[in-house]
């Protein structure tokens, strides 16, 4: 037996160690978040395990109701909307919860309440689940200003305040992505062990990438940006390369090969959705703060993602994200075009 090999296999950096390690770097902490972040954990795993034997327990299919989005829910979302409201309520350090299934604010009582505010997708990509693509699930973190008094106006607020986001992709490996302000890292699950390893630290996203990610089926409806953007991807002019398309159709999975690979994930506004389809607090805010963090950028049609203030909990917005060089061309196709009217 190779001893020497199994010690090395217990000097892993866990997420837990990883956040302890972070929460180290402050003082004045009283391990709040840490906590918090061990319950958002909890819930990954959890959904992960339904997830994987979701066939086996018939947990595929329509639970037969619809959210609040008028989408058909999946009864793997209502699971996991379950068990991410338990999950973040029973850690006691959370106030206001919002969620893509709830039509409403979840505000937490006492004595269970605590200073955190948490939005989050529990099941991102579901209309996938059938056919075994990689979902996922989406969170992001603030801070409540007065811990007395929650209101709706402490969720109501820029991405800028966001102090944490993240989100956990189940496919054919489950897989955490966190930024906690400083650097973007990524866990993947060991399931001998149970535990999130460190496999991917301080991911930094190419300058500029080879791939372009959109819904081409909604072509018909594009602005003239996103039009030529796309025509330039396909056929550029300057002798480069042709971009590849690459859309899954789970912004999880999509966002989440951007943020690897490099390239461009696009959601534009169209005649049909002329506000976007993606939410803003809980899919645009979060992906967009990983994107920054790991040195790329995020980008409405009119304004950087972060500085949106919504003005709804299920508020829509259209938004292009990726590499830096890439999102910086869609922003001059935008520029140029405003110029002209």
């Amino acid at each position: 037996m190779d001893h020497a090999a199994q010690a090395s296999q217990t000097d892993l950096m866990t997420i837990t160690r990883f956040v302890l390690n972070e929460q180290s770097k402050h003082p004045e902490s009283r391990g709040d978040f840490t906590i918090l972040l061990s319950h958002i954990v909890l819930g990954c795993k959890f959904v992960c395990s339904a997830v994987n034997k979701a066939g086996l327990a018939k947990l595929i299919g329509l639970a037969g109701e619809t959210n609040v989005q008028g989408e058909e829910q999946k009864k793997l979302d209502v699971l996991s909307n379950e068990v991410f409201i338990k999950a973040l309520t029973s850690s006691g350090r959370t106030c206001i919860l919002v969620s893509e299934e709830d039509e409403e604010a979840i505000f937490v009582e006492s004595p269970l309440h605590g200073r955190y505010i948490v939005v989050f997708d529990p099941l991102d990509g579901s209309s996938n689940i059938d056919c075994g693509v990689a979902i996922g699930t989406i969170f992001g973190i603030y801070m409540i200003k007065d811990k007395a008094q929650p209101t709706l106006d402490d969720v109501l607020q820029s991405g800028n305040n966001m102090i944490a986001a993240g989100y956990c992709m189940y496919g054919s490996s489950c897989m955490l992505v966190l930024s906690t302000g400083s650097g973007v890292n990524g866990f993947t699950l060991d399931p001998s062990l149970g535990e999130f390893i460190l496999t991917h630290a301080d991911i930094k996203i190419p300058k500029k990438g080879k791939i372009y990610s959109v819904n081409e089926g909604n072509a018909n409806n594009w602005d003239g940006p996103t039009a030529k953007y796309v025509e330039k991807c396909k056929f550029p002019k300057d002798g480069s390369s042709s971009k590849s398309l690459r859309y899954v159709g789970s912004m999880v999975a999509d966002v989440h090969r951007t943020l690897l690979y490099g390239g461009i994930f696009l959601y534009p506004a169209d005649k049909k959705s002329p506000n976007g389809k993606l939410r803003v607090l809980y899919e645009v805010f979060p992906m967009s703060f990983l994107m920054e963090k790991a040195g790329g950028q995020a980008f409405t049609g009119k304004q950087r993602a972060l500085d949106l203030v919504p003005q709804k909990i299920h508020e829509r917005s259209p938004i292009f994200l990726g590499s830096y060089d890439d999102v910086e061309e869609i922003k001059a196709l935008y520029a140029a075009e405003e110029q002209k009217a």
